[in-house]
């Protein structure tokens, strides 16, 4: 009963995935991913969708985000990490966390409600709209808030394929050096790969690497957000709570299966053609579960956020490009 209940709206979110798939290949500056909140929401906006396809639209949105994620880690292993060394590595984390929690102060400051500030700041930080959907996963936003943190992380990873190399002769960055900068300061993987093209295969695999490590902390930070929010709504309940009472897990078990997959990819016991067929698998399971997300989107509750969000955008993608630039011209 539950297969039949939820069959027609993951049909339905399958058949958009495949049109976002396809508009894709025509537009590469956008992802299958966010390719996939654009036409959920315009499905959502445009037609009428039947009661009976809610349970399939909220499984793909929710439970297959979760298999997505843990398919993501199949793209690092260790070996990668102890490549980029130590330096690197503190390069990254260094990055990650000014973006990670300047960005929420400066949502504070311009009066942006905490979790879309949250959103912001994890997509900044980590890995764009994979990992805001993996947040909204675990602080369950409203679906306005998480579709527009995507749509800004989107619009800044589509400026960087344009504007970075056009700073990298007058900053002084070449190859292995601009591959750098642009891993730790571009979002989405594939919008990496396309700004560091325009300079060299050296660039491509520098900005590969540090990209991937930084999408690695996604397991820790999303952790870190679990307790934080877990310890919030213990406070708000205030000891009302009755006894026996469910708490959502520390570490959600989806980030378990993305800290495993990347200790079996270290193992090397899977083949490139292995590695390459998980790789479509994650993109398919991503694509279909942004499909429901942006069939949760309503665009007259959009407009209400305002104009406050973009401007925090834009100032956290000049905080992770600067941050990541002072890095990378003081890494050996």
């Amino acid at each position: 009963a539950r297969h039949r209940a939820v069959a027609p709206g993951l049909g339905l979110l399958v058949a958009c995935a495949i049109v976002a798939w396809l508009l894709s290949l025509g537009i590469p500056a956008l992802s299958p991913l966010v390719m996939g909140v654009i036409v959920g929401a315009v499905v959502a906006n445009t037609v009428a969708l039947p009661d009976h396809m809610a349970p399939g639209i909220t499984f793909g949105a929710r439970s297959l985000l979760r298999v997505g994620i843990v398919l993501l880690g199949f793209r690092l292993s260790l070996g990668d990490l102890a490549a980029l060394g130590s330096d690197g590595l503190i390069v990254v984390a260094v990055v990650v966390s000014v973006t990670f929690i300047g960005t929420q102060v400066l949502a504070r400051v311009m009066g942006v409600p905490g979790d879309l500030g949250l959103l912001v700041a994890t997509g900044y930080s980590i890995c764009g709209a994979s990992a805001i959907a993996a947040v909204d996963g675990v602080i369950q936003a409203d679906e306005e808030e998480t579709a527009y943190a995507v749509g800004l992380v989107t619009l800044c990873g589509t400026l960087s394929i344009a504007v970075l190399p056009l700073l990298a002769e007058p900053l002084g960055l070449a190859g292995e050096a601009f591959g750098t900068w642009v891993g730790g300061s571009v979002h989405d993987v594939g919008q990496v790969v396309a700004t560091a093209a325009q300079d060299s295969e050296e660039a491509v695999a520098a900005a590969t690497v540090v990209k991937l490590t930084r999408v690695v902390l996604l397991a820790p930070m999303i952790a870190l957000i679990a307790f934080r929010h877990r310890r919030r709504d213990r406070s708000e309940r205030d000891g009302t709570e009755a006894a026996g009472t469910a708490h959502p897990p520390l570490v959600p078990l989806f980030v378990v299966g993305f800290l495993a997959a990347i200790l079996l990819r270290s193992t090397g016991v899977i083949p490139p053609s292995g590695l390459d067929a998980i790789k479509t698998a994650e993109k398919v399971f991503l694509t279909v579960a942004l499909v429901g997300l942006g069939m949760s989107v309503r665009l007259d509750r959009l407009r209400r956020l305002g104009g406050r969000p973009l401007v925090l955008g834009l100032a956290a993608w000049v905080l992770v490009a600067g941050t990541a630039y002072v890095g990378t011209t003081l890494t050996p």
